[in-house]
């Protein structure tokens, strides 16, 4: 039976066993499969109607990330963004017969590999020990001291987010995303087999950068490096 208005999660290479396929949106996912690439599909989704319902909406996107952790935790999958359908199941077979050694040739690269996620939020300087004084002479200087010792802490902290993100770069595939407010990013490609050694990296890097605090997400696809 055809198939139409078809919701696609990501792609995987074709399993040679079966998988135990999560809840969509509204009902299981399935696979459609060519060339060796398959699609993780929920057929007879409306996009349209998900866009004109704020409630619906929300849930969509929540359980778009959601079949797409599941299936990750049991094979490499290539996550593709939220939104992405076909009409029909012909249109996707012709998608990924045209697409398949692409495909397969990026899930290769990305084999048993996890994106994580590190952020560098900055600290403040501690001024609690900062000498005070009510007025004159004694209170400009202390507010000299002051102003000074805060161009110092950051022109200092400035220093380790250049020598420490230049570290990350070279030792992992990595990606900067610059300024979220007051926090920073580097997205990480890590080898699963590696995840014990990126915590001892992660030890080594917050030692390093004692005016920041890192932290470490949790195991995620890469979504960043596809």
């Amino acid at each position: 039976m055809e198939l139409y208005n078809l919701y696609v999660y990501a792609f995987i290479q074709t399993p040679v066993v079966d998988l135990n396929l999560p809840l969509g949106i509204s009902n299981i996912v399935v696979l459609i499969s060519k060339s060796g690439v398959s699609a993780l599909v929920e057929p007879a989704i409306s996009l349209e109607s998900l866009q004109n319902n704020d409630e619906s909406l929300i849930k969509a996107v929540l359980s778009h990330d959601r079949v797409i952790y599941e299936v990750f935790r049991h094979t490499t999958v290539l996550p593709l963004r939220f939104g992405t359908s076909f009409a029909s199941q012909e249109s996707l077979l012709n998608h990924l017969e045209t697409h398949a050694e692409e495909y397969l040739e990026k899930l290769c690269q990305i084999k048993d590999k996890n994106q994580y996620i590190l952020k560098f939020i900055p600290r403040t300087l501690d001024e609690t020990n900062t000498p005070s004084a009510s007025a004159g002479k004694e209170y400009l200087l202390a507010k000299k001291q002051r102003y000074q010792a805060q161009q110092n802490f950051y022109t200092a902290q400035i220093t380790e987010w250049e020598n420490i993100a230049q570290t990350i770069t070279q030792i992992h595939e990595s990606k900067i995303v610059q300024k979220e407010g007051k926090e920073t990013r580097i997205y990480l490609l890590v080898s699963s087999q590696n995840e014990s050694l990126l915590t001892a990296q992660l030890l080594a890097w917050q030692e390093a950068c004692p005016r920041w605090e890192l932290q470490l997400g949790e195991p995620l696809p890469p979504y960043d490096f596809i």
